[in-house]
């Protein structure tokens, strides 16, 4: 009996290793401001993105992969929670200095504190959690990632910052401009700040290579001020200004998203890896000359050049490579693929909107995995139903177009198709009325030159 019981317990604890073992470790890298043709597996010709290239050979390729948000910080308060950040209050306006007092502003603006992110939901489940990079989450201490279930943390707190070394010596410089390793403790790099976040990367994947971990490697690249390093500028003599600003940054990006991968290789984790790449918006071509062929429209607009972007998941085991889905998915996706990959139960989720993956993509099921869609940005607001995409403006009549058949929105069909564009109000009124009231809204002189930017951009050429 007493070798029984001895020989039991030797199985349980062997099953729990294996249980163990079988949970992926998880990467999410998000670039920032980027293009959506601005990548070699998007058709680009004039980028250099060869260990982002060779990432989409070997995963699964998402052709509708939308954000929650046209901008930066709400986008990631999205992709944190997996909710529409509309359901708690977190508006499509993200920059402090920019916003009236609703009810918070300045540093106060953030993800607020009732609500879960993935890293808490992991960290649940055993993994270590880490965010390398750019947080723009809220610039109070109360936000920090560390108190919102990330272990560790090396980046910044704010939204934007130089790719160098700051000296402490202008007097512009924020306290969540510096970098920052753990809670309190700035410190600068002498590297440029993309080579320095993937040396980052890599320590942490090596010491956390013997337990499941949840990695998010948030870039700033491409995001402004355009500043590239002088070798990489040297790779682009044909192009000028900020265009091979942007091409020398993307250059940096992929080859430090390729030391990433090298390393788990290197470290034999390539295979108990879910690896996901993808970006936090549309690019704002006025500003970084990033390019968004085909789709019509830039960051800060619901136009399918605002909100739709590349979107690669690897993982071998799982996961059959250079394959695509062409359904619509969206960021909110990403935190009930992830639990249930690390062994949650779903049911656990009662209040997030995104969907788990998996079944999808194993074909289990052959339904859409979000039949409607939608964005909000004050009275601004788009719903996706199938193909029929609707846009609201407060000034002009709604527009309707049919996504599949005109992905870059040339043509307007409200007038055509009236009782659709009454199908579609009524959804998106019925979703509006689900939403809380906003924490925060654009000043009134800022909210015309925003929206003149909203409207007027359409499809770019190809390079």
């Amino acid at each position: 009996m007493k070798n029984f019981i001895t020989c039991l317990i030797g199985i349980l604890a062997l099953s729990n290793i294996i249980i163990a073992q079988e949970k992926p470790n998880i990467i999410v890298i998000l670039s920032d401001d980027a293009g959506y043709a601005d990548f070699g597996f998007q058709g680009s010709k004039i980028m250099k993105t060869p260990h982002l290239d060779k990432l989409e050979s070997e995963a699964i390729h998402f052709k509708q992969a939308y954000v929650t948000a046209a901008v930066c910080g709400p986008s990631r308060a999205g992709i944190l929670t997996g909710k529409y950040q509309q359901r708690f209050g977190y508006e499509e306006n993200n920059v402090p200095g920019y916003m009236i007092n609703s009810v918070l502003e300045g540093d106060e603006m953030g993800l607020p504190l009732n609500q879960k992110t993935t890293a808490n939901y992991l960290k649940d489940l055993g993994y270590k959690t880490a965010l390398i990079g750019k947080w723009h989450q809220g610039n109070a201490d109360k936000y920090h990632p560390t108190k919102r279930g990330f272990d560790d943390f090396y980046g910044f707190r704010g939204g934007a910052r130089s790719y160098f070394e700051y000296n402490g010596e202008n007097p512009n410089y924020r306290k969540e401009d510096y970098l920052e390793r753990g809670f309190g403790n700035f410190e600068e790099s002498k590297k440029y700040l993309t080579e320095a976040l993937a040396d980052e990367a890599i320590s942490y994947v090596n010491n956390n290579k013997n337990n499941p971990f949840f990695l998010m490697l948030s870039f700033n690249a491409v995001h402004t001020p355009m500043e590239a390093e002088n070798e990489d500028l040297n790779q682009f003599p044909d192009l000028e200004g900020k265009r091979k600003q942007v091409a020398a940054m993307t250059l940096a990006l992929d080859r430090a998203c390729g030391r990433v991968f090298d390393e788990l290789d290197k470290l034999g984790l390539t295979d108990d890896t879910l690896v996901i790449f993808t970006n936090d918006n549309g690019g704002p071509s006025n500003t970084n000359a990033s390019n968004n062929y085909p789709l019509s429209g830039t960051k800060a607009n619901h136009l399918e050049g605002g909100i739709r972007v590349p979107f690669l998941m690897r993982y071998p085991k799982q996961i059959a490579k250079n394959s695509s889905f062409d359904f619509p998915v969206s960021t909110l996706d990403l935190l009930p693929t992830f639990y249930k990959l690390a062994g949650g139960n779903d049911k656990d989720l009662k209040d997030v909107d995104g969907v788990d993956l998996m079944p999808f993509i194993h074909k289990k099921t052959t339904d859409r995995p979000h039949q409607t869609l939608y964005w909000k940005k004050e009275n601004r607001a788009t719903v996706r139903d199938g193909d029929w995409k609707l846009l609201r403006f407060p000034d002009r009549p709604a527009e309707l177009y049919n996504i599949k058949e005109d992905i870059s929105e040339s043509h307007d069909l409200a007038n055509k198709y009236p009782e659709k564009v009454k199908e579609l109000y009524k959804k998106l009124f019925t979703w509006e009325l689900t939403l809380t009231r906003p924490l925060w809204q654009l000043k009134r002189e800022y909210e015309g030159k925003a929206m003149e930017r909203m409207d007027n951009y359409r499809a770019p050429k190809r390079d």
